[in-house]
């Protein structure tokens, strides 16, 4: 949708993922004013930019000014001693200085974070996470992680990296106890949980099972209809997850957990969840609500201009 004559406060929040970016819009309430998507050059690094600015443009077009504030998710990480980027969903970004090429081209304030602490964020203003004093948003989709929020503030940490639950490592007990094996990880390190408990993580427990599921999704059809490898995957997938949820409520205590990436929609994750999480707690800890989002891939750029509005509120 678009709306003429820019606002009197206006954020842009753009989402970069592997496939898309797109950016959208908001006023001061959060309303949506304008919003477009383009394919996402995964490998070619001036592509990129232009991709970014040319949104950019089309929205200061559109909306009849200037938005002077931007807030960009992008998937993967950013070395803050050097500023250069790491990205596995969109090589073209990696080791690149994205921050400082994209200011000077689009000379506005510029507020970054990555695309799983955007999500987080979303959820916590008027999404899921709403009203609790703190939040966790854990993305299972092709990988895992998320971002943590308190009093709606994102807290990312020293290194920017705060919510990489994904890449704690499984416990040698639990790859035993299920005969997996260390997977190794584009992180670099090796046994990362996002191999495993991630839809792309059920998937190869199944293969590894001798199932032939191209899927997470195909793997809970199998399981619906009564398939026994399938069934047998989604097991352990939901051990492995209770683990690591444990181990999340152990470390932050969140009072609540909003899901979100492709797992995100399967129902029963919320009745199974709980039980799954309860063995790897001691006594006397109860775990927190665990809910499905409010504005599941939409929350990305959402995210992202809630980012830029809370570090330039006056724009």
């Amino acid at each position: 949708m678009a709306e003429q004559g820019m606002p009197m406060q206006c954020w842009y929040g753009i989402d970069v993922g592997g496939t898309k970016i797109e950016l959208v819009a908001y006023d001061a309430t959060l309303r949506e004013l304008h919003r477009e998507r383009v394919t996402t050059p995964t490998q070619d690094y001036d592509t990129f930019l232009q991709a970014i600015t040319g949104l950019v443009h089309s929205a200061d077009r559109t909306l009849g000014g200037a938005c002077r504030a931007i807030g960009i998710g992008l998937p993967g990480v950013r070395d803050r001693s050097t500023g250069r980027q790491l990205s596995a969903n969109v090589p073209s970004l990696t080791g690149r200085l994205v921050g400082e090429d994209l200011q000077a081209r689009l000379q506005r304030p510029l507020q970054f974070g990555n695309d799983l602490q955007c999500f987080a964020l979303s959820e916590a203003h008027g999404g899921a996470g709403a009203g609790y004093p703190s939040m966790f948003g854990a993305i299972l989709g092709t990988g895992a992680g998320g971002g943590f929020c308190v009093g709606g503030q994102l807290l990312t940490g020293a290194n920017g990296i705060a919510g990489e639950w994904g890449h704690w490592s499984i416990p040698a007990t639990l790859l035993q106890r299920h005969a997996l094996p260390v997977l190794p990880c584009a992180c670099g390190l090796r046994g990362c949980l996002e191999r495993y408990v991630s839809g792309n993580g059920l998937a190869l427990i199944h293969e590894g099972r001798g199932g032939d599921a191209v899927d997470a999704t195909a793997v809970v059809a199998l399981a619906h209809a009564g398939d026994a490898i399938a069934t047998q995957a989604l097991a352990i997938h939901r051990d492995l997850l209770g683990y690591s949820f444990a181990n999340l409520i152990l470390a932050i205590d969140p009072h609540v957990i909003v899901l979100g990436g492709g797992l995100s929609k399967l129902e029963q994750l919320y009745h199974d969840l709980p039980a799954a999480i309860v063995p790897y707690l001691f006594q006397g800890v109860r775990v927190p609500p665990i809910l499905p989002p409010t504005f599941g891939d939409a929350g990305g750029a959402r995210g992202a201009a809630l980012l830029a509005r809370q570090h330039h509120p006056a724009c």
